[in-house]
Formats: structure tokens, C-alpha cells, sequence
């Protein structure tokens, strides 16, 4: 009983975490479960990826109400994503828990980097064009599809990049249980020119779908234990509600920050124990 009420806190803290960040919470579900409660890596992966499921499902529809998260933009890249995420699926099994720790441990450290790094596109700031950029057109002038993806105040650019990069956020959302928006976020933030707090909020949006093309597998090979994903899926979907809705009131520069610091602290504990 008391481990199960543990779980649900756990999950309601990480489903917060991950609204805000459009990450899913699987960042730190993945680690909770492995040095918290001792599951297994591949199985808290199958955890993590119901989990990221019930925050996409909590968050994505505050998000798209409020017209924050580009749909079409969303929907374009996770056509991608899926299929990257079947395909991660299909592998997972064939890979040892240690490698996929020091994966995991290396991919977040790369993301810290490059998040601290980048300076990113804010609302107020248009990024410089470039022969890649996707121009707003003026008024009345014809528009393609690939023009409609850019949104109010900001252009995405480099599309083609983000195709690359939303296949690989699958494969890795289908080997770690992250859903992909570990990869996604700073991809569309600083790649793409998307304004952090849409490129979050569209990330929440594509992160369910990206998990069930994945979690598909973890069920047919077993990988998934109700008995643990029932508590803690419940806490992510009560934490995950309550931070969508806290979104818009959390200072962007706050947000980066604490997803740089959290990323950091769980890399070098999988890490350590990878070594341990």
C-alpha cells in the first residue's frame, strides 16, 4: 500500500515536470523507477511509456484550447516519430540494461549541453532567414502546405533537419520510455526556431501518439507490469493536469533552468550506477 501511494506521488511530480517541459515525464520516470523501487530498466521503460501516454493525454488538449502548440507542425513530424518509435520497439529487446543506462545517461547530458548552450527563439525575437526558412507569406499571396507550419511571430526553419531529428526522438522515445520530448523540445526550440513555450506545448501534443506506436511492443514481448504502471500512471495524469495549466505562468528562463539542472542530476546518477 504505502509503496503504491509512493508511486503515485512519484508519478504526479514527474507528470508535472514533463507538462511543463513537454517532455512526458519519462526523463524522470525511467531513473525514478530504477534507483527508487528497483525495477528493472527495460521494465520501467514499459512503465514510462503509459505514463507519457496519460501526460500527453492530460496536457495536450489545455494546450491546443489555448492555441499555444502547432498543430500542423506537430502532426507533420510525428509521422516521422512513429515510425522511428516502431522501429526502436523492434530493437529494445536486443539490447542489454546497461548499455541502454549509459544511452540514456548520454543522451541527457547532450540535451543539458545543448539547452544551456542554446539561446534559443523567443516570441519577441525572429530568428535570421535562411534559404531552409519556411517565410510567412504577406497577406493574400498563395500559400504551401509546408508555409502553414510556421506560426504567429516566429518561422520554422530547417524542416528537413526536423524530419531527421523527429525519427531519431522516436527510436530513442521506444528504447528509453522518454516519448521522444527530450529530443523534440530542444530540436524544434533551437533547430527549428520554434519558441520554447510552443515547441513544449507541441511536444505534449505529439509525445502520446510517438509512445503508443512503441509501448505496442512492450505488451506483446510483456514488458509492461500493471501492477506498477496503475499507481504511477495515476499520479502523472493528476501532476501532468496541474502543470499544464501552470504553463503560462512560469518564466521561460526558470523553465530552461530547472530542465537543465534535473537533466544533469539524473544523467550522473545512471551513470554511476552503470559504473557501480
Amino acid at each position: 500500500m504505502l509503496v503504491g501511494l509512493l508511486m503515485i506521488a512519484a508519478g504526479a511530480a514527474a507528470g508535472a515536470f514533463g507538462s511543463l517541459l513537454g517532455l512526458g515525464g519519462g526523463v524522470l520516470i525511467v531513473p525514478l523507477l530504477t534507483l527508487g523501487f528497483g525495477l528493472p530498466l527495460r521494465e520501467a521503460v514499459g512503465v514510462s511509456l503509459i505514463c507519457v501516454i496519460m501526460t500527453s493525454s492530460a496536457s495536450a488538449g489545455v494546450y491546443l484550447e489555448r492555441h499555444i502548440a502547432n498543430l500542423r507542425l506537430g502532426m507533420t513530424l510525428e509521422l516521422f516519430t512513429a515510425t522511428g518509435a516502431l522501429l526502436g520497439g523492434s530493437i529494445a529487446f536486443l539490447l542489454s540494461d546497461q548499455l541502454l543506462s549509459f544511452l540514456f545517461a548520454a543522451l541527457l547530458l547532450f540535451v543539458a549541453a545543448s539547452m544551456a548552450r542554446g539561446r534559443g527563439a523567443e516570441l519577441e525575437v525572429e530568428p535570421e532567414p535562411d534559404r531552409h526558412a519556411l517565410v510567412v507569406p504577406e497577406p493574400g499571396a498563395p500559400q504551401t502546405a509546408l508555409d502553414r507550419l510556421s506560426g504567429d511571430g516566429y518561422r520554422v526553419h530547417s524542416l528537413g533537419f526536423g524530419v531527421i531529428g523527429a525519427t531519431g526522438a522516436g527510436i530513442t522515445s521506444a528504447l528509453l520510455g522518454i516519448g521522444g520530448g527530450v529530443v523534440k523540445v530542444p530540436l524544434m526550440h533551437l533547430a527549428m526556431g520554434v519558441p520554447l513555450r510552443v515547441a513544449t506545448a507541441t511536444s505534449n501534443m505529439m509525445i502520446g501518439i510517438t509512445a503508443a506506436a512503441s509501448a505496442v511492443i512492450y505488451i506483446i514481448h510483456g514488458g509492461i507490469d500493471p501492477y506498477v504502471a496503475g499507481p504511477t500512471a495515476i499520479g502523472v495524469f493528476l501532476g501532468a493536469t496541474a502543470g499544464s495549466r501552470l504553463g503560462d505562468r512560469v518564466e521561460l528562463r526558470y523553465l530552461r533552468l530547472l530542465f537543465v539542472v534535473v537533466l544533469v542530476i539524473t544523467a550522473l546518477q545512471l551513470l554511476l550506477r552503470v559504473v557501480g
